[in-house]
C-alpha cells in the first residue's frame, strides 16, 4: 500500500485527459476517453473523480485501480455474462468490442444506504416506501441489510445530467429495452452481484451495492460493458467493523469514493451549484 507521502507526491502527475487522433474518433465520458476503430473501442481510464454526476477533480492512480479491478472481475464473471474486454495493453487501457450501449443501468443493492438522490437511503429517509417497485418496511435504519438484495434500475443520463431511479416497468414504457432484454438484465445483474458478494466476503469486504451497464454486440447479444465492481461503480465496506458501526449509528468504513460523497454532502453539495474547493488532504484520503 502506498504511503500518504507517496500519494501526495503524485498529485501533480494525475492523468487528466488524452489526445490520440491516430486511435480513431474520440468520445469523452465522465471518466473514460473512448476511441473508436471499426468494431473495436479503446477506453483509456483517466484519474478523474466524479460524484453526484459531476466531475470534481483527480485522484492519483485512480484510473489504474479502476481498470485493473474491472479486469479481475470481468474474468471472474465471464461464465455468468460475456463482456466487452478483449485486451489490456496498459494499466489504464482496455481494448473492447464496439457495442451499442443500452440506455439503462442495473443497480443492485444489498443495504439501505447512500447519499445521492437515486440512493435507497436518501429516498427512504424522505418517506419513500415503494422504491423502484421494491416494497420497503417502516422502521429500517441507515446501512441496514435487506432481507434480499433489491434491483433499482436507473436511466442513463446524458453527460452533465442526473440519472433517475425508476421501476422496471418504466424502462418498458419508455421503450428503452424490450421485455425479453429486461428479464435477462434483471436475472444477470442479480447473479453478478451475488458472485461479487461471495468473492468479496472471503476478503473481509462487503459488496454493498453496485451498478452494471450492458450493450449489444455485433450479434445483438447482451454483454457487460464499461466496468464491474470498481470503487466508482460500487460501494464496499469493511465487514469487520460493519455491525459495530451500524449499531452505533456511525459511518461505515468505506473502500470507495463514498468518503468524498459524504464530505461533499456534509457541506451541502448534492450536484447542483458551484463545487466546493476540495482540500488536498481530502483528495489523498479518498485515494
Amino acid at each position: 500500500m502506498l504511503s500518504l507521502a507517496q500519494l501526495k507526491s503524485q498529485l501533480p502527475c494525475v492523468l487528466k485527459n488524452t489526445d490520440f487522433p491516430s486511435l480513431g474518433e474520440k468520445y469523452e465520458g465522465k471518466i473514460r476517453d473512448n476511441y473508436t476503430q471499426g468494431d473495436r473501442r479503446i477506453l483509456i481510464v483517466t484519474d478523474k473523480v466524479s460524484a453526484f454526476d459531476r466531475v470534481l477533480g483527480y485522484i492519483p492512480f485512480k484510473g489504474q485501480v479502476l481498470n485493473q479491478m474491472a479486469r479481475f472481475w470481468f474474468d471472474q464473471t465471464k461464465n455468468i455474462c460475456g463482456n466487452h474486454a478483449l485486451s489490456f495493453p496498459d494499466p489504464n487501457v482496455v481494448v473492447g468490442k464496439q457495442c451499442k450501449a443500452l440506455p439503462v443501468e442495473m443497480v443492485v443493492r444489498g443495504y439501505l444506504t447512500g447519499t445521492t438522490s437515486t440512493s435507497a437511503w436518501y429516498n427512504y429517509s424522505k418517506g419513500v416506501r415503494d422504491f423502484c417497485d421494491n416494497k420497503l418496511p417502516d422502521g429500517m435504519k441507515k446501512d441496514q441489510k435487506f432481507v434480499h438484495p433489491i434491483i433499482t434500475p436507473s436511466t442513463k443520463a446524458l453527460h452533465g445530467n442526473h440519472d433517475e431511479s425508476v421501476a422496471p416497468q418504466v424502462l418498458l414504457d419508455r421503450k428503452l429495452v424490450t421485455k425479453e432484454q429486461l428479464d435477462y438484465l434483471m436475472k444477470v445483474a442479480m447473479e453478478l452481484y451475488l458472485k461479487g458478494v461471495e468473492i468479496c466476503a472471503k476478503q473481509g469486504i462487503i459488496l454493498v451495492d453496485t451498478k452494471y451497464e450492458f450493450g449489444l454486440d455485433n450479434n445483438d447479444e447482451i454483454i457487460l460493458i464499461d466496468e464491474i465492481h470498481t470503487p466508482d461503480s460500487s460501494r464496499f465496506w469493511k465487514s469487520a467493523t460493519y455491525q459495530q458501526n451500524f449499531e452505533a449509528g456511525l459511518n461505515q468504513d468505506n473502500i470507495n469514493k463514498e468518503y468524498l460523497r459524504i464530505w461533499l454532502a456534509d457541506r451541502g453539495y448534492m450536484g447542483d451549484g458551484p463545487v466546493p474547493n476540495i482540500p488536498e488532504e481530502v483528495i489523498i484520503e479518498t485515494a
